[in-house]
């Protein structure tokens, strides 16, 4: 199998601007992944980004992107057919995307393929917590990565939910009837 990289980037510090992150974090948590695929928490990496971008034959990258659209909107963009408009603000991060993206094709590193996933922000203010629109698209942008996931052959399996230890009752005395 080819070597996958799925990136999720953003600071989470900044509302939406973390939604890339928390993507991540999400999938890591629900689901069990296939050797040979990794999963990246790039925060607002920078430089520290290429060597996982360089180690990948498929890279998905999940971030916030400023299309100026309605909030909420959810893109797929390929290298290809990344709009010129979009290019530069693809990242809202001090070192653009973009801008790693073309180091890594100096280098001759680039993944064969490259799949970017966004939504358009509704708050890049302080806080900790997404914006109700980006909040109730997360599920679409969650599907929308598993789905690209399958095109390339990758099937994560869903991890066993337990219940919190609070929905358990334990009697140690035993029951006399």
């Amino acid at each position: 199998m080819k070597k996958v990289v799925i990136l999720g980037v953003g600071n989470i510090l900044l509302s939406d601007e973390g939604i890339g992150v928390k993507i991540v974090w999400e999938l890591e948590k629900r689901f069990k992944f296939p050797e040979g695929v990794k999963l990246i928490d790039g925060g607002s990496g920078g430089f520290s980004l290429i060597p996982f971008i360089e180690e990948a034959d498929r890279l998905l990258i999940i971030d916030a992107v400023l299309g100026n659209n309605p909030p909420g909107t959810i893109y797929r963009f390929t290298l290809e057919n990344l709009p010129e408009t979009i290019a530069e603000k693809i990242s809202l991060h001090e070192l653009s995307l973009t801008d790693i993206l073309n180091l890594v094709k100096l280098r001759k590193k680039l993944p064969e393929e490259i799949v970017i996933i966004g939504i358009e922000p509704a708050s890049l203010e302080v806080s900790l917590e997404l914006s109700s629109e980006v909040k109730e698209k997360q599920e679409n942008l969650i599907n929308m990565v598993l789905e690209e996931l399958k095109k390339w052959g990758v099937f994560p399996e869903k991890k066993f939910q337990s219940s919190s230890s609070s929905d358990f009752k334990i009697n140690s005395s035993p029951e006399t009837t």
